[in-house]
């Protein structure tokens, strides 16, 4: 089959870089704004907290983004270059402004499928043809005439679509499955709220309120600390990595939206105590760290060699707590973990002391058993979709450069609609 090698500044007729913003013009709501770091792998947006006045975008004439755009991360903060030229689709869902780390553009789509150039510019070829290209010592970039000579190879518009509709498939099955474990996350924090904060729990209409440091709470609860009714609570080991040992270490990036990524677990090979192995119900918490600081996951699967380093608390519930209860109560406490952090040395800590220090209302084991029962078949169905995502995942990343090479012939593979199925 014979592809056409042109340049990335070939297919494209328009193009405008982000505005550079100052600190003092983001607001906590408005038009939302895409930074270089909300571009992820994979072609993934993920929108932080950034927002400006919808009057600033007016009055400074500031481009917004349409569902035709492609986006491109134009800086990066090491030399790895590994979030340097991410491409991904502008979101559908409504107009961003975009920051100086970002260049926006748009393709010829009578030369170029848009999906099929994203999907190119996630593979080898493109990105090490970056890493090869960057300028600068710290905070690296990319110049634009060296971004619009990258090299692309096109195949026919037929097969380019064939292509991107085969990858495309896997992307929109691990989004609807991210909805449904996001749904399920949130039902179960949902109930208990209902429960535990408004105190809505079955049968409270028969149950007398008295007054507590909380305020009102429920007649035979009682206040305790994470130390009185934790069997363990205690920080990692320094790992000793080794790609090829059996040996698992979850790290601070393994923990984010209150789940654990595994994906960017590492191996190491070293002698680990019994008591450092995570076991099911326990709550890890990152302890270091600026912007990671208190993020909060537990264990909800059997993890087998597996252990958390340096960075991360392991806080093991006593065999009397349930353990839905247990882990739902200290994700509702994230906020008050990062807040809780120590500056020490430039760095900011979450030391063991202040974790077992951390109040906890404890309902009765009864209640508290009622309400794993309640959640454990939602919350057991999250840590399953996960799994089939991690499936889903894999089996694309290792679709995607065989397609986009033209390794894999796109006549023999199967249609989109039996690959989901």
């Amino acid at each position: 089959m014979s592809w056409q090698a042109v340049t990335l500044g070939e297919l494209i007729t328009s193009h405008w870089s982000g505005h550079s913003f100052n600190s003092a013009d983001y607001t906590d709501t408005g038009t939302p704004v895409l930074t270089k770091g909300d571009i992820k792998p994979r072609g993934i947006i993920e929108h932080g907290t950034r927002f400006v006045d919808p009057e600033l975008i007016e009055a400074k004439s500031i481009k917004l983004t349409t569902h035709k755009d492609l986006l491109v991360s134009t800086r990066d903060l090491t030399t790895a270059a590994n979030f340097l030229g991410l491409v991904a689709k502008a979101p559908n869902s409504e107009a961003y402004a975009v920051n100086q780390g970002v260049t926006v553009f748009r393709v010829d789509e009578s030369k170029v499928d848009r999906d099929f150039i994203a999907y190119w510019c996630e593979g080898e070829f493109f990105r090490g043809y970056i890493k090869c290209h960057y300028a600068g010592a710290t905070q690296i970039h990319i110049r634009h005439s060296d971004l619009m000579a990258a090299p692309v190879r096109l195949p026919t518009m037929r097969v380019q679509r064939r292509i991107a509709s085969i990858l495309s498939t896997y992307d929109e099955l691990i989004e609807n499955t991210s909805q449904r474990i996001a749904i399920l996350e949130e039902m179960a924090r949902r109930i208990y709220e209902e429960w535990f904060v408004h105190f809505h729990f079955p049968g409270h209409e028969h149950v007398r309120m008295v007054e507590s440091e909380f305020g009102p709470v429920p007649k035979g609860w009682c206040l305790v600390t994470l130390g009185d009714v934790c069997a363990y609570i205690n920080r990692g080991l320094a790992p000793k990595y080794d790609d090829t040992a059996q040996g698992i270490v979850i790290n601070q990036k393994c923990i984010r939206d209150q789940r654990l990524n595994l994906a960017e677990a590492r191996r190491q090979s070293k002698t680990v105590p019994q008591e450092k192995f995570v076991a099911v119900g326990d709550v890890l918490i990152n302890s270091t760290g600026v912007g990671t600081l208190g993020r909060v996951a537990q264990v909800l699967e059997p993890l087998e060699s597996c252990t958390v380093d340096t960075h991360v608390s392991i806080v093991r519930p006593s065999k009397e707590l349930d353990h839905d209860f247990f882990g739902l109560a200290l994700f509702s406490k994230q906020p008050n973990f990062e807040a809780m952090g120590v500056g020490s040395t430039g760095q900011t800590e979450l030391s063991r002391g202040r974790i077992a220090d951390t109040a906890l209302l404890l309902p009765p084991k009864a209640l508290q058993d009622q309400f794993g029962l309640s959640v454990r078949a939602m919350r057991h169905l999250s840590v399953k979709l996960q799994a089939v995502n991690r499936n889903l995942r894999t089996t694309r990343d290792l679709l995607l450069p065989k397609l986009i090479s033209g390794e894999l012939d796109v006549s023999a593979l199967p249609e989109p609609g039996a690959v989901a199925a």
